[in-house]
């Protein structure tokens, strides 16, 4: 069986770790230096792929695209396809991802990516990820005689959430065997249904833990437990949140799904609202591999770091140091995690004198060694100082590929406003920072499609705000779907968590392994 290629190994952000499997990439999550996983190349699209991709199902073209990122030597074709088979086997849309028009006569359109079993984008990636995780550790364990030292190879999953994450990856992983799951959530900072979705489920191997603190506390300590090398080697850490790349990978196709179901139009926008940076992110890979879209709006709200960052060039917290609460709080960040992975492709362009290097060209060890150093230096002076400034050459290719907008609550709730009375069609406020966003560019040429990533009925407080009162709305009858009656009702399992303090989480998740029987 053919060697992997270039973009079906993988190496780390910070420049320390080279020629991973995909199967190492997905099981460690972060690599050792601190770094994230990315290909060593961004692979070729096949010459005829237009025409013959262009009337595929959604699980083909995942089968089509995911194969150019892992070698048939780490995942049979066979069984990757009954990987995607089970994965959006629970998905409510034949489309796994449709696209709706919004404002026709603007060419606006939304991708929704709501329709999996918790109603969010995450499902499109997360219910992916469950199953490689288990199809890997039921293959270590088979290859082991079942066990290590007496006992079975099992992971301990560790996430933070800012709402959506955590219910998509519980979902996922629920009764999964060999696997523990983990969920770090802000207590307080989730709506009441995201948290429902997460506490309620109550299966033995789902473990919820409400911090108080915020999102960016979450996201820290569970970097910082990754980094414990300790606890790395006792309990096996895997990763769920975006800094996994089997998020981004998957996320990738429904990029290519929207392309095909425009008419493969080449003047796309695609408007991302955008948290943690991995959503737009995979739409940043769909372009680098070759399919024809302008440009990948960032829509922020008032955590505006990479709005920031695309005006000025300055990556940084806010002046306070503080995370802002809006209604939109999966958006809710000081720092976004995957920027880093796209810092390193800038990087490695500077390295290269501006090249930006073509599909399926692997570039330069030394060129891939200086990008790292680069990414490191920069995320290092970020930690201690708490800001980085790139050169004017990494901002212009930025721009060349990107653009933002920051959108505020008011606006937020006066475009969801907006759009149920011209439209009947009720956005989530996550949604509507994209929508808002788009917009704004409908005097720019082209058509534009705004991700829509979230359910409303998942964000009820901010949708009656808006819509409260006015003439044909009813959130009960209309919005909300029967999965969500009486969800808030029922029983719940969680531990809060006192302070933001990784060792106080880390005995937390070892007491909770323990009383499993998984230590």
């Amino acid at each position: 069986m053919a060697s992997p290629t270039a973009s079906q190994r993988y190496l780390s952000t910070r420049g320390g770790s080279y020629g991973f499997t995909f199967e190492e990439a997905v099981l460690k999550g972060l690599a050792s230096d601190n770094g994230l996983f990315i290909p060593e190349s961004i692979p070729e699209l096949p010459a005829d792929w237009q025409s013959r991709w262009a009337n595929l199902s959604f699980q083909d073209l995942a089968f089509e695209i995911l194969s150019l990122y892992i070698s048939p030597s780490e995942i049979p074709a066979s069984d990757l396809r009954d990987l995607i088979t089970r994965s959006y086997s629970t998905f409510r849309d034949p489309k796994i991802t449709p696209v709706r028009p919004l404002a026709p006569e603007q060419d606006l359109h939304v991708l929704e990516l709501f329709h999996g079993p918790t109603f969010a984008f995450k499902d499109v990636a997360l219910q992916m990820v469950g199953n490689l995780f288990e199809y890997f550790l039921i293959r270590k364990n088979a290859r082991i005689g079942e066990t290590v030292d007496g006992k079975r190879h099992a992971l301990t999953v560790i996430g933070a959430t800012s709402g959506d994450t955590g219910s998509a990856a519980i979902y996922g992983l629920r009764g999964k065997k060999d696997v523990s799951v983990f969920i770090l959530h802000p207590l307080g900072r989730v709506s009441p249904i995201q948290e429902a979705q997460m506490t309620t489920v109550l299966d033995s191997n789902v473990h919820n833990l409400a911090v108080k603190g915020t999102f960016d506390d979450c996201q820290d300590i569970v970097k910082t437990l990754f980094a414990h090398p300790e606890m790395n080697r006792t309990h096996n850490l895997g990763a769920v949140n975006s800094i996994n790349w089997a998020r981004i990978l998957s996320q990738i196709v429904y990029y290519f799904s929207a392309f095909f179901q425009l008419g493969g139009k080449s003047d796309l926008q695609f408007v991302v609202p955008t948290g943690n940076f991995g959503d737009v992110l995979a739409g940043y890979f769909a372009k680098r591999m070759g399919m024809p879209m302008r440009k990948l709006v960032i829509a922020t709200n008032e955590n505006d770091i990479l709005d920031r960052f695309c005006r000025s060039g300055r990556y940084a917290k806010n002046r306070g140091a503080e995370v802002a609460a809006t209604l939109s709080p999966a958006m809710d960040i000081l720092v976004s995690s995957n920027f880093e992975r796209l810092l390193w492709y800038l990087a490695l362009e500077n390295a290269l004198g501006g090249k930006v290097p073509m599909p399926g060209e692997e570039p330069i060890n030394e060129a891939k060694k200086q990008a790292g150093e680069t990414v490191n230096r920069w995320m290092n002076d970020l930690k201690t100082t708490g800001g980085t400034e790139v050169p004017q050459p990494v901002l212009d290719a930025m721009r060349r590929d990107f653009d933002s907008e920051r959108v505020d609550d008011e606006t937020t709730i006066q475009t969801i406003k907006e759009i149920f009375q011209s439209r009947s069609y009720v956005l989530d406020p996550h949604t509507a920072v994209g929508v808002a966003s788009a917009l704004r560019k409908t005097n720019e040429k082209g058509t534009l499609v705004a991700l829509s990533t979230a359910h409303p009925a998942k964000f009820n407080e901010a949708v009656e705000r808006a819509l409260g009162g006015l003439e044909g709305y009813d959130f009960e009858a209309n919005v909300r779907p029967e999965e969500f009656q009486g969800l808030e009702q029922r029983e719940k399992r969680v531990r809060v968590v006192e302070r933001p303090d990784a060792e106080l989480v880390k005995t937390v998740v070892e007491e909770m392994l323990q009383s499993e029987g998984k230590v």
